[in-house]
Order: structure tokens, then sequence, then C-alpha cells
């Protein structure tokens, strides 16, 4: 009798415990997130990248042209606020034309489609259409806060060489910045596209600085 209870006391129950589940369920989130098509995105990202760019890079380089002849803050400023307003508002009427230009070829060719698919699947299709509305006030928007940059970095600097110095850094940042969050959310190189939008931003306030100061200095 003692020999059988001990054997019963010493006995181990074990519970199965499935170990391949949570390397499955890993797998399975990995699996998802590679079959995300990050192409989806394109619409609204590169409407709010390229807004957020030509609003940091064409207002700092209206700025820098009017600041290689004119040393006035409030010319600076007026100037820059000047190119925000008309460049927000050129990027918003653009986008909305192109994208529902492309929505106009789209639903023509869906027409088309329709006639030799069932209606179900035109109506699945329907989802992946672009918006012209999001698309402009992506554009509007993404500009205006590009824009904003330089203005700000030039309000509040009093002297002529520190203005102009402190408006190229922050435009500089900001495009460091910009380059690498559309790669990130497009995974993309995001050296290789940071380094592209810093040098396009560049190049594009020395030209206009250059140009602007040869022709001020010739009287013209």
């Amino acid at each position: 009798m003692e020999s059988n209870q001990t054997s019963l006391n010493n006995k181990k129950f074990t519970i199965p415990v499935d170990v391949e589940q949570p390397r499955t369920l890993e797998l399975d989130q990995k699996s998802d997130e590679d079959a995300f098509d990050y192409s989806k995105r394109s619409q609204w990202l590169r409407a709010a990248v390229l807004g957020a760019n030509d609003g940091l890079v064409s207002t700092a380089s209206l700025m820098m042209g009017v600041g290689a002849v004119k040393q006035d803050i409030k010319v600076m400023i007026l100037t820059g606020f000047a190119g925000l307003v008309a460049g927000a508002c050129s990027m918003a009427i653009g986008e909305f034309v192109s994208v529902y230009s492309q929505l106009d070829i789209e639903l023509a060719q869906m027409k088309r489609d329709r006639e030799r698919r069932s209606e179900e699947k035109g109506k699945e299709e329907k989802e992946d259409l672009p918006n012209p509305l999001q698309a402009a006030a992506a554009s509007a928007l993404a500009f205006s806060a590009g824009a904003m940059v330089p203005l700000l970095a030039a309000s509040f600097i009093r002297e002529y060489k520190v203005r102009l110095g402190v408006v190229v850094g922050a435009v500089s940042l900001a495009l460091v910045v910009f380059g690498w969050l559309g790669a990130v959310l497009g995974k993309a190189p995001v050296l290789r596209s940071s380094v592209r939008v810093l040098v396009g931003g560049w190049v594009a306030m020395a030209i206009t600085f250059g140009l602007t100061k040869l022709i001020g200095s010739r009287g013209l």
C-alpha cells in the first residue's frame, strides 16, 4: 500500500504546451506586414511629400532671392507669406485637376471593363479610386506646413547675415526630416531619399540667391 502511494505521489503530470503557436502568430503578423501593398499609399504620400518639399524650397528660395538684394526683414517676411498663399492655392488646384483627370480616366476604364465583368467586381474596384479632394487638401496643408519653416526661422532674426544662415539651416533640417518621413512611410531607402531631397533644396536656394544677386547688382 505504501509503495502504491509513493508511486502516485512521485508521478508527474505534464500539461501539453504548444510552443509553435506563438511562433506561428509571429510569422502570420510578419507575413501580413510583408503582404501590405505600400504602393497604395503613393497617392496621398506623393501629394503630401511633394507639397511639403515645394513649400520648403520655393518659399525659402523666394526669401533668399529677395534677401540677396533687400536686407529689410519686413520685405523678406512679406515675400515668404505671399509665396505661401500663392503656392498652397496653386498646389491644391493643380493636384485637384490632376487627380480628377486620373479619376475620369479610371472611371471610363471601369465602365468599359464592367461590360465584360460582373457588377460585383466593379464595386470592388471603386474602393481604390483616387480622391481629388483628399489629394488637394494634402498638397495645400503640406505646402503650408513646409512654407512655415523659413517664415518662422526668419521672423525673429534682425541681423541680416544671421537671418540668412538660420533660414538655410532650418530649411535643411526640415528637408532631411521630410525626406526621412517619406522614405519610412513608403518603405524606401532612408539615406538616399533624405540626401536627394536635401541636395535638391540646396541647389534651388543657391540658384535663386545667385541669379537674383547677379541681376540686382547690375541695377536692373
